[in-house]
């Protein structure tokens, strides 16, 4: 699957719950060039395989991540895919806000912790797993609504500057990480509109034939990464294999 990795690989699913995390693993399981995955969601998984190891963490909290770091002992990781995200939370009243009375500093908080805090702080504590020399792919899901140039159609306040934070601090992690282990390939990727929770409320104005099932999505994405080189890291790539502009 991935010519750059090793025959028995070791990979890390984070957010590896939802819709996309999930069919990645199944996708990684389903060649037998991976050896282990570990899967981390906040709510326990039953994946019957003996190559999995899944570990009951809520990584927006730092005594999950130093736990994290902990179990993984600072063991090489070849394959690290983050598929956390958040668009809306019933319980938190939160939605994507269409006008700048919308707007609140709580929601804009939480969904920038979710979308861009989170996964880069996870990042920094995880970098002794991904220094060396061994070749290590780091993909976090985005969003082209993170794209500064291509934003058209405003809306969407608290999202698109998550996912454009997010695409700044993994730009920026590549850099330094190029310098701890010239094999990193660092990618933000955009899944395109997948029939997840995330995507549910939205979907009744998305075409049929626009709206992506996670296996689609997942086998997309894994082979846009497999295209990639260590030239490629910091760079960000929607499911088609199209580069696409900050």
């Amino acid at each position: 699957m991935f010519s750059l990795l090793p025959h028995h690989y070791t990979a890390l699913i984070v957010g590896a719950s939802g819709g996309i995390g999930a069919a990645i693993t199944q996708q990684l399981l389903s060649s037998s060039q991976v050896s282990h995955i570990f899967v981390v969601s906040r709510q326990p998984q039953r994946l019957n395989d003996p190559r999995i190891t899944h570990l009951t963490l809520d990584v927006s909290q730092e005594q999950d991540r130093l736990a994290l770091k902990q179990r993984l002992a600072a063991q090489p990781i070849h394959f690290f895919f983050n598929a956390m995200g958040i668009l809306h939370d019933e319980s938190h009243h939160l939605q994507p806000e269409k006008r700048l009375d919308q707007l609140s500093a709580d929601n804009l908080a939480q969904v920038m912790n979710v979308n861009a805090f989170t996964p880069i702080l996870l990042l920094a504590t995880l970098q002794d797993s991904f220094k060396g020399t061994h070749p290590a792919v780091i993909a976090s899901l985005s969003a082209r609504v993170g794209s500064i140039t291509d934003n058209a159609l405003g809306g969407w306040y608290s999202y698109r500057a998550s996912k454009a934070a997010h695409n700044m601090l993994f730009k920026t992690a590549a850099i330094e990480l190029k310098r701890l282990n010239k094999q990193t390939i660092v990618l933000c990727l955009h899944p395109g509109t997948t029939d997840t929770a995330l995507s549910k409320p939205f979907q009744a104005r998305v075409p049929s034939e626009k709206l992506f099932s996670p296996a689609f999505v997942a086998e997309q994405l894994l082979a846009v990464i497999a295209q990639r080189t260590p030239d490629d890291s910091g760079s960000f790539w929607d499911w088609n294999g199209k580069s696409i502009e900050w």
